[in-house]
């Protein structure tokens, strides 16, 4: 696609701080196609700077001030220091910084219809599933997703044809709210991020905000089934009415939302089927997913309310969710070590997402569950004790490793030991150990024909199945 942006006015030549970034590197690829001369660095090598490579943007690694001298914009992930060399020099020489979604805020407006999925948990499935049914409609649509995507040759991009612009959008430090949108899919909404938001009522305040972006005669599709997009929901219900913003909702069983699930049934596999009424002709439609878990019935309505609001017929989805495979490092089956012992992957790390994940390998027919779960971040353990002790009542044996950092530093308030503790005084096998070598002799030693191995996580925790 040669779309040339609007928004980018007499810019031709632009460089990425931390372009190897999940949306940062799509991004780069984007404006690579439209034309722009693009160049980036990062702090180290991997899959996407490979892809960026291949796609003739040149990468550094490591920060070089010298890089920014002759571009016209800076676009930096909001992960680096303040004190970069390459940011601190595009300042001193007074080029146009833009953080990553303040920068993609300004490409959205280019397009007719941006569809932000949005909430605190499934984005990137629904994501996914949504993209997959669109591409089948022939609709062409452009897309940015959180994690890789098989039907999207592994990558987590789409350059498509259309004004049609499906983005994962995430609230963590209000970050959707820079994005422009026609159509705002609200998945659940929940307490996370606590580093940033206060507690759940700032969060749904955020929320509150995003919704209220709706253009008139925008679309917003909300689950009827969680109680915080319902308090949401009703606070705004008079102003979105006065906006014109058509509402669909979706549910796992209330016949007055517009799609919902009937005949739910789940097999040995923990793969559910389900029936949806087509609002229009009555007709029956019958969807079987192979992704595992309550909790992606919930994603497969979202994606298929999203699509039916934007005129694509109940039907033609089918095919696209029945082969829907899933996301990387969505339940991903990662490794089977003989004897019917499989190894999975999975990005959960809040609370309720191990909950669900967990309560997915439960209905797989299995003989244990060995949990492994690498918590992220000190402020969300801190702030979510309480809750991830109670998250994995699922699971015959669990071991936690050290807290993974991301962007913060241990201030010695919360550590790995406190959450075995807690887990132990609710009855689960829990045991803590740090290296990934040494969580791998465990497990080696200790796993049993049919057991299910999962490692859990959003940091490097997908890493420990190469030791298995």
């Amino acid at each position: 696609m040669k779309k040339k942006y609007s928004t980018l006015k007499n810019v031709k030549k632009i460089h990425m701080i931390g372009i190897g970034g999940v949306s940062m590197s799509g991004i780069a690829i984007m404006l690579k196609k439209a034309g722009y001369i693009v160049t980036g660095s990062d702090k180290k090598d991997g899959d996407m700077i490979n892809i960026l490579k291949d796609n003739n943007i040149p990468v550094y690694i490591g920060s070089h001030a010298e890089l920014v001298k002759d571009a016209d914009i800076v676009v930096y992930t909001s992960a680096i220091n303040q004190h970069d060399p390459e940011f601190v020099r595009a300042k001193a020489l007074n080029i146009p910084t833009f953080e990553r979604a303040k920068f993609l805020g300004l490409l959205l407006k280019c397009y007719k219809t941006p569809i932000c999925i949005s909430g605190t948990h499934g984005k990137t499935t629904t994501t996914s599933m949504t993209a997959a049914i669109f591409i089948d409609a022939n609709y062409d649509p452009n897309i940015q997703i959180g994690g890789k995507f098989k039907k999207l040759q592994n990558r987590n991009y789409r350059i498509g044809n259309s004004e049609f612009f499906i983005l994962e959008s995430c609230e963590y430090v209000d970050s959707f709210l820079n994005f422009p949108h026609h159509t705002a899919t609200i998945l659940n909404i929940d307490e996370d991020h606590l580093d940033y938001f206060s507690g759940i009522e700032e969060i749904k305040a955020s929320f509150k905000k995003f919704i209220l972006m709706l253009p008139k005669n925008g679309f917003l599709i909300i689950n009827q089934d969680d109680i915080n997009c319902m308090s949401v929901y009703d606070e705004i219900k008079d102003e979105l009415k006065r906006n014109e913003i058509k509402v669909f909702t979706f549910s796992l069983s209330e016949p007055t939302a517009t799609i919902y699930a009937k005949n739910i049934s789940c097999n040995i596999k923990g793969f559910y089927s389900f029936d949806v009424i087509d609002p229009d002709t009555l007709e029956k439609h019958s969807f079987y997913l192979t992704v595992p878990g309550i909790h992606n019935v919930y994603d497969a309505l979202a994606a298929i309310t999203t699509a039916y609001a934007h005129g694509i017929k109940i039907y033609q989805m089918r095919k696209s969710l029945n082969e829907f495979c899933g996301a990387k490092r969505r339940f991903e089956l990662k490794k089977d070590l003989g004897n019917n012992i499989l190894v999975y992957d999975d990005y959960a790390h809040h609370p309720t997402e191990v909950k669900a994940t967990l309560s997915a390998a439960k209905q797989k027919e299995h003989n244990r569950i060995i949990a492994i779960f690498q918590p992220h971040t000190y402020s969300r353990t801190k702030e979510l004790l309480s809750d991830f002790s109670t998250s994995f009542s699922d699971a015959d044996i669990v071991i936690i490793t050290d807290i993974y950092a991301a962007r913060e530093k241990d201030d010695g308030t919360i550590s790995a030991q406190d959450l075995v503790d807690l887990l132990r005084k609710h009855k689960v096998n829990a045991i803590h150990i740090s290296k990934f070598k040494d969580i791998s002799n465990y497990v080696k030693e200790n796993m049993k024909p049919n057991d299910i191995i999962l490692t859990i996580g959003a940091g490097d925790i997908t890493h420990l199945s190469d030791l298995l």
